[in-house]
């Protein structure tokens, strides 16, 4: 498998069991808009599979990854798709969430969506009066940080995006591409998919 030099960059982290529109349609507005994203897996298999039985190549494996937080910015995005088990899977996994927590605390930031807020982002510090959605359910670990909850399809609050379901992961990836290319580029990539997420 490739070996990135650093960090940089826009990733996406599969676990098996990862919710498909959330991870495959965020990938697809990131891309239609110009980002260079990395579908990443967790294990070191080169497939994992959806939570509804779709098998999904990916460009790389956590373990090929050479993680290097220097110089991350606002504009680098680790982002966690929800899904059962997949979301308690990313949760769980000690190295992703080690470097999750270094990448922020150095300046990147971090999105999630329906249960990914409450198992992975949950475990991040400084979560204090950070407003956030997610599916319901799964918003006490944030809560129980500071986090304040709002049942908005999508919620950007500084270097945090947050997703509340599979029926908003346009919204979704929408507020990260707006991040990363600017608010121009995601409307353009709105009208071009004929969509209104307003």
């Amino acid at each position: 498998m490739y070996i990135a030099p650093a960090m940089k960059g826009v990733y996406i982290f599969l676990a098996d069991g990862f919710e498909d529109v959330e991870a495959l349609g965020t990938h697809d507005v990131l891309r239609r808009g110009g980002v260079n994203v990395n579908l990443v897996s967790i294990s070191d298999e080169p497939f994992v599979q959806s939570s509804h039985g779709l098998t999904v190549g990916v460009e790389q494996s956590i373990h090929d990854l050479e993680f290097n937080h220097a110089h991350t910015g606002p504009k680098d995005f680790f982002i966690f798709p929800g899904g059962m088990p997949g979301s308690r899977k990313l949760a769980a996994c000690t190295p992703l969430i080690s470097e999750m927590k270094k990448h922020y605390a150095a300046g990147g930031s971090v999105a999630a969506i329906c249960a990914a807020p409450g198992t992975v982002l949950s475990q991040l510090d400084g979560l204090e009066g950070v407003e956030f959605t997610c599916f319901d359910g799964f918003q006490e670990a944030m809560e129980a940080k500071g986090a304040v909850f709002t049942p908005a399809p999508a919620v950007s609050c500084g270097r945090i995006i947050t997703g509340r379901s599979a029926g908003h992961a346009i919204a979704f990836a929408l507020q990260i591409l707006a991040r990363i290319k600017g608010e121009e580029t995601a409307a353009e990539v709105e009208y071009a998919m004929n969509l209104n997420t307003h």
